[in-house]
């Protein structure tokens, strides 16, 4: 997308807002996760995490959740991308109830494809991610794994609610629509459901 994708405009705000709006419908405890403080240009009011510099990718991110997580006391991480705004309301509650003790993680799961980064983490995952990192695997989906793996099945009816932004036009196709006004007196107005967001 050419850099930048937190601030890319969607509708009347931008991606990484849109996100923290949906994230503290979850949870009011919200922060976010940056490589460095410039790729969000001090665009957000939220706690901001930099990623440890030798993890690349969105483990990165995850691995500071679980530190900044654990320096909280707090026993769950629930990790959201910047780029699918179309993420389920239910999404925090389904996760959370399928998320036991035997399990690290709930991932979410679309159109027979998992989703890692829309994912309820335990805590405790950070205990196995030293040797995780030693044995030179980096993907979150191998980290899930790792820490046992709960999954958890969205349908899609029509457009995929974890569909996210790769590219421009991917963006564009997932810009929220504006509402349809009706004609006559009898007829009311009814907003068109947009699509969906992700963060990376």
């Amino acid at each position: 997308m050419g850099g930048g994708k937190p601030l890319r405009r969607f509708g009347e705000t931008t991606l990484v807002a849109r996100m923290l709006e949906l994230a503290r419908s979850y949870c009011p405890q919200v922060a976010v996760a940056v490589r460095d403080a410039s790729q969000v240009a001090g665009a957000v009011d939220a706690p901001l995490i930099c990623d440890d510099p030798t993890i690349g990718g969105p483990l990165a991110g995850l691995a500071s959740a679980l530190h900044y997580a654990r320096e909280l006391g707090v026993s769950s991480v629930l990790t959201l991308p910047c780029d699918a705004p179309g993420v389920p309301n239910d999404l925090a509650v389904r996760l959370a109830g399928a998320l036991t003790s035997r399990e690290g993680v709930a991932v979410a799961q679309s159109a027979g494809r998992l989703h890692p980064t829309c994912a309820l983490w335990n805590a405790s995952t950070l205990d196995i991610l030293p040797a995780y990192l030693a044995s030179g695997q980096r993907s979150l989906r191998g980290l899930a794994s790792a820490a046992g793996m709960v999954v958890v099945t969205w349908e899609c009816e029509g457009s995929d609610p974890f569909a996210n932004a790769n590219t421009q036009d991917d963006l564009t196709a997932l810009q929220p629509r504006p509402a349809k006004t009706g004609i006559g007196p009898a007829q009311s107005m009814a907003a068109i459901p947009g699509g969906a967001l992700r963060l990376d």
